[in-house]
């Protein structure tokens, strides 16, 4: 089976995009929740100093983009490198 690397890439970027909108609407209506899973993903890292939300429409939007590119870019190395090594 091969992945055709554009469609693996927007289906990675796509997937992502919607948990991180899943994540922002929840920070928005359940920020110690968030916090505290935040904390647990972390081992267990101290985040009461920089525990502040930057909830703004400017950084949703380049958070958004931004993570959309890489998660773009890795689904797109990921069905290339999956092709490579098939063919071996």
């Amino acid at each position: 089976m091969k992945y055709d690397p554009k469609a693996t890439a927007n289906g990675v970027a796509i997937t992502a995009g919607t948990i991180y909108i899943v994540c922002r609407v929840g920070v928005a209506f359940f920020p110690d929740l968030l916090m505290t899973i935040t904390q647990l993903w972390f081992h267990g890292l101290e985040l009461a100093r920089v525990s502040g939300w930057n909830l703004s429409l400017g950084s949703f939007v380049l958070g958004l983009i931004s993570l959309l590119i890489v998660a773009w870019l890795v689904g797109y190395f990921f069905a290339n490198s999956y092709n490579y090594f098939v063919k071996k």
